[in-house]
């Protein structure tokens, strides 16, 4: 395959451009077509059999000993026979050869390949070689479609002289002899042919006798039209990729299987031979599709046990310098082994996913290969773009540096921030999450497991938020929410999983300042959802020497309030009030009771509904106006209730307000009050520690801000 340099080098502008598809690139099969060009251009060259060959298929025996076993014909006499002096050459293949042997390989088992040149097995012993050598003649020169194309070709003589030597059994053994002979031992090679048609005249390679390569190309179209049941699947319709009107296939390969016979899905009625007109593609068309392989299956990768596809293109017709850049990505895509296509694609096409055009986009799918042919696809897009992955990175990276995670943000002071962090986590601590975000790792972590654990099934919500967010396509806030809830109510231990919280609470951030997150539709159209911004704070915390004065309890659980969108609709503020006091009650009957049932353990997150809500509030603030006593008797100079911010805001935001009439969605309660139950469990300290003087707390009360 050829390099950037050498593709534009052998392609420049003028020539690249009558290579380029007429039609503006709008579909899928576009973008195999112009793959499966530019791979063909990269290793084959142009020609009109160029997209047929498959020199890629033996790039590994290039400059091999002993890798090319060419049986010799002589057809200048009046009668074909083996070359007297030297009926079996072998030699090693080298590059020069490539375009002369014109290779073109078959994946069958049993089956030869297309063209008379064949590739053996690995390490075929000697008389399997020569078995090989001997089948040029009997085998793919007696073929039928062979002979077809040889009784209509003005050199047809050429193959039939082939198959009459083919019928000496003398010759053959003189081929099995001369192999035998000449190899030195089990080898990996190339058989071919050599043909002298004129006395006196040079051997000539398949590559330079047209008969040969229109017989390959008929036997290569031939298993487009017959698979399965279907015996002749072809018609005269409109080419998908080109819009002309011509003979068209039906049963193509495909580098993504989409459109073979072996699919989940049955169709009683379906007649196979008529899959051409569903399914319209030209015979050269199909060929270059296949031809795409290499570059569809470089970039993919493995997530949910799918094969996730993102596929680079650039909107309408591609210009030579978009398709030089194009080119050169596909190619380190195919050479890299220690990066993900994601990123690898970002570092050779970033530039032009800023540029002013804006015309890069990305084919993503998800798709489930059940069998070798069975696949289904569970997601698909064609407006993917690095824009969107890499914008929910850095806003999550924005979230995680912020005050709420950072324990070293001066406005937190000695105190701990809002939502706990931890490196083994790393959806909650600062780092690059752009690969994160273009991968399946990134809803992998919050959302919940199938029944089959990690892999993908049909309306899999991990598939569906993930495709959203390569397409910057909004989701729904409720479909995000009900996910993580889920995966919640899903946890195996008895402990609240704070960090996984955390983790959801900056995606859901993240999502929603990328503007991918919308509110329900409901009766009325759906809008997105302004995220939080919390590198922003109010003026009054602002230090008089340009930096920020350390929050106070109150200041601390107002600002993140305000901040938080969605904490501005009364009852989820309640439910994560709620939530945040039996937290911080909690962790205080744990550090200070040793108390092995908390409030936390009697009221856990699947137990949370509108109707126990009044109730275990009543039974939570008595419990808090109990532990505010005993600390008052001990001698704490507190002058209220121990989270007195907490516990007025809720009086506050609950009064007159029935929680059992409440309209938010159970899953939506369940989600705020797990998210205060992590503020809560964070925090520990109580308002004894904002007394407003250092004097007004004695040696001998608890310290509760660890």
């Amino acid at each position: 395959m050829l390099s950037p340099r050498e593709f534009k080098d052998e392609y420049p502008p003028e020539e690249l451009e009558d290579e380029l598809p007429e039609q503006p690139i709008s579909s899928l099969r576009d973008i195999q077509h112009l793959y499966g060009r530019l791979y063909t251009l990269a290793t084959a060259g142009g020609g009109d059999y160029a997209a047929y060959l498959t020199p890629d298929q033996a790039n590994d025996l290039i400059g091999a000993e002993e890798s090319l076993i060419v049986v010799r014909v002589d057809l200048s006499g009046d009668r074909p026979t083996l070359d007297r002096s030297k009926p079996v050459d072998v030699t090693q293949y080298t590059d020069e050869l490539v375009q002369k042997v014109a290779h073109c390989k078959y994946n069958a088992a049993r089956g030869i390949d297309h063209s008379v040149t064949h590739r053996s097995g690995r390490n075929s012993d000697r008389e399997k070689l020569a078995r090989y050598a001997c089948e040029r003649l009997t085998k793919w020169a007696t073929d039928d479609v062979v002979q077809r194309v040889a009784d209509d070709h003005t050199d047809g003589d050429v193959i039939d002289g082939l198959a009459t030597v083919g019928e000496d059994e003398g010759a053959l053994d003189r081929i099995r002899k001369s192999v035998e002979t000449e190899l030195g031992d089990s080898t990996t090679a190339l058989l071919t042919v050599q043909v002298r048609r004129e006395s006196g005249g040079e051997y000539e390679w398949p590559g330079q006798i047209p008969v040969f390569n229109e017989a390959m190309r008929a036997r290569k179209l031939s298993k487009l039209v017959s698979k399965g049941q279907a015996t002749n699947s072809a018609g005269v319709a409109t080419d998908l990729v080109s819009g002309e009107r011509t003979r068209t296939v039906g049963t193509a390969e495909d580098p993504l299987n989409y459109f073979l016979g072996k699919q989940m899905e049955k169709f009683p009625g379906l007649d196979p031979d008529q899959a051409w007109r569903s399914h319209p593609i030209s015979e050269d068309g199909a060929v270059t599709l296949m031809n795409a392989e290499e570059f569809v299956d470089a970039c993919s990768y493995r997530t949910f046990n799918a094969d996730v596809y993102y596929l680079p293109y650039f909107l309408g017709r591609p210009t030579p310098e978009e398709t030089y850049a194009l080119y050169a990505a596909l190619h380190s895509v195919t050479q890299t082994d220690d990066m993900g296509p994601v990123q690898t694609l970002y570092d050779e096409l970033g530039d032009h996913e800023a540029a002013s055009e804006r015309r890069l986009r990305f084919y993503v799918a998800a798709v489930m290969k059940h069998q070798m042919s069975r696949f289904d696809v569970y997601g698909e897009t064609l407006n993917g773009r690095i824009h969107y992955p890499t914008e929910v990175g850095q806003r999550h990276e924005r979230v995680t540096g912020s005050w709420v995670f950072d324990e070293g943000d001066e406005r937190n002071g000695d105190r701990t921030p809002p939502m706990p962090s931890y490196e083994e986590w790393p959806l909650t601590t600062y780092d690059d999450f752009r690969e994160m975000a273009a991968s399946g790792e990134y809803v992998y972590r919050t959302f919940p497991s199938t029944d089959e654990d990690t892999d993908a099934t049909v309306d899999d919500e991990r598939i569906d938020v993930y495709v959203s967010i390569l397409a910057g396509d909004p989701v729904p806030r409720s479909q995000l929410v009900s996910a993580y809830v889920e995966r919640l109510l899903d946890w195996d231990g008895d402990e609240v999983p704070q960090l996984l919280i955390a983790s959801q609470f900056a995606q859901l951030c993240a999502l929603e300042n990328a503007s991918l997150v919308t509110t329900d539709a409901g009766g009325t159209e759906s809008t997105p959802i302004d995220g939080p911004d919390y590198d922003t704070m109010e003026p009054e915390h602002a230090r008089t020497d340009g930096g920020t004065a350390a929050l106070d309890r109150t200041e601390k659980l107002e600002s993140f309030i305000e901040q938080t969108d969605g904490l501005d609709d009364p009852e989820r503020k309640g439910a994560f009030l709620l939530g945040a006091l039996v937290g911080q009650v909690g962790t205080y009957q744990q550090a200070y009771h040793d108390r092995s049932t908390t409030v936390v353990d009697q009221y856990p997150i699947k137990s949370m509904t509108k109707t126990k809500i009044k109730r275990i509030t009543q039974e939570v603030l008595d419990k808090d106006i109990v532990y505010s006593r005993e600390l008052a008797k001990k001698g704490s100079k507190i002058n209220s209730t121990m989270y007195k911010e907490v516990t007025n805001a809720i009086v506050e935001t609950m009064a007159g307000n029935d929680p059992s009439g409440w309209a938010i969605s159970t899953d939506d309660l369940r989600f705020y009050y797990a998210l205060g139950l992590t503020y809560g469990m964070n925090d520990r300290s109580t308002n004894e520690d904002d007394a407003s003087s250092d004097d007004e707390s004695t040696d001998d009360s608890p310290d509760t801000n660890e």
